[in-house]
C-alpha cells in the first residue's frame, strides 16, 4: 500500500484538490478532518457532481461534491480480504485504517499485482472491477 498519502481539507476549493491531485499524479484524494477520513474526492467526482452542473471550481468546497462513504480495510486484513471489498464495491484503490480508525495508506489494483507477486489475484480483482455497470437512463 501507499503509506501516508497527501490529503486534504473538505472546506479546500475544487482548484485546490484539483492542482493537487494533478501534481501528484493521482485520479483520488482522500478527504481529512481532525486526524479522521471524512471522504474521497475523485477525478470523476469533479467532472460529474461539479463541471457537469456548472460549479464554479474556485468557489465550490471539496465536500460539495466529494463521496462520504468511503469503503476501508486494516491495515492487518489479509490481502485477499482487502481484494475481495474491491471487487465487491468495484473500486480501484481501498482506504486502509489502522484499528483506531486512523487513516494510514491506500492500496490500489497495482499493489496488489506488485506486491503480494499474486497475478492471479490481480488479475481476478482488476476483472471484477472493470466489469461495466447498468448505465443510468433518465
Amino acid at each position: 500500500m501507499t503509506r501516508d498519502p497527501v490529503v486534504i481539507g473538505p472546506d479546500s476549493s475544487l482548484t485546490e484538490a484539483a492542482g493537487k491531485m494533478r501534481d501528484i499524479d493521482s485520479g483520488v484524494m482522500p478527504i481529512g478532518e481532525n486526524d479522521r477520513l471524512v471522504g474521497m474526492l475523485t477525478d470523476r467526482d469533479i467532472t460529474v457532481r461539479a463541471t457537469a452542473n456548472g460549479k464554479d471550481p474556485n468557489a465550490t468546497k471539496v465536500r460539495e461534491v466529494m463521496t462520504q462513504d468511503v469503503v476501508y480495510c486494516f491495515e492487518d486484513d489479509d490481502v485477499r480480504e482487502a481484494a475481495s471489498k474491491m471487487e465487491q464495491h468495484q473500486i480501484r484503490r481501498l482506504i486502509v485504517l489502522n484499528r483506531d480508525k486512523r487513516f494510514v495508506g491506500i492500496v490500489s489494483l497495482g499493489d496488489l499485482a506488485v506486491d503480494t507477486g499474486d497475478e492471479r489475484l490481480a488479475g481476478e480483482v482488476t476483472e471484477k472491477v472493470s466489469e461495466p455497470a447498468e448505465p443510468k437512463r433518465h
